[in-house]
């Protein structure tokens, strides 16, 4: 009986697993990740006085709500297989349209005076989807790892080295990837890493 029933968890233990892979990598999307990080940094930047804290909102809207919205799209009329884009090929014309409705939001809070953190974040965000769109043309780099690490780094900037108590996040989330089969270890390490160098750099050299 005892034996039967470690078999048993043993035989579900994998779909368990696995279930856990699926909340988490969707917990930890890069749209979810991109909205939060701009959520987050806008209301920081609206510390100053006379800054509104909603900066960020309008920036989540080009950098994630719309974006998602035309890979929804593309799930619903069967371009896409579905909304993590699995197939390495199909990547690169989303990567493309989110680069321009990055770049649309960019120009248009640049004109209506946004915050510089905020102007900073989205023009970092530009050039990790430049960057990712460029690898893409040859190797399927996890944007899942690339965006968690690169949301822990640029949040490290802004609130400091308390904001690394969030590396295990990111960790779980490169796990989730390969669990899932989505990506290899080298693509989720290889992901992280570009994503933690880009924030790390780029986004503290222009503010």
């Amino acid at each position: 009986m005892i034996n039967a029933a470690a078999d048993d968890v043993r035989t579900r233990a994998p779909g368990v697993l696995d279930r856990i892979a699926v909340v988490v990598s969707e917990v930890l999307a890069p749209a979810v990740l991109v909205a939060v990080l701009l959520l987050t940094v806008g209301w920081h930047a609206g510390e100053t006085p006379g800054v509104s804290r909603w900066w960020g909102l309008p920036g989540a809207l080009f950098a994630a709500v719309i974006p998602l919205g035309y890979v929804l799209h593309g799930v619903r009329k069967g371009r896409l297989t579905n909304h993590h884009i699995p197939e390495r090929a199909d990547r690169r014309i989303p990567l493309l349209f989110g680069t321009a409705s990055l770049v649309a939001g960019l120009l248009l809070l640049l004109a209506l005076g946004a915050p510089g953190e905020v102007l900073a974040l989205l023009t970092t965000g530009g050039v990790g989807l430049a960057v990712f769109a460029l690898v893409t043309h040859w190797w399927k780099m996890s944007i899942h790892a690339g965006v968690a690490s690169g949301t822990v780094a640029a949040l490290t900037v802004v609130y400091g080295p308390v904001v690394l108590l969030g590396v295990p996040l990111v960790l779980l989330g490169c796990w989730a990837r390969v669990r899932l089969t989505a990506h290899t270890p080298a693509q989720v390490i290889v992901g992280a890493m570009v994503g933690a160098l880009i924030a790390g750099t780029v986004f503290p050299a222009l503010l």
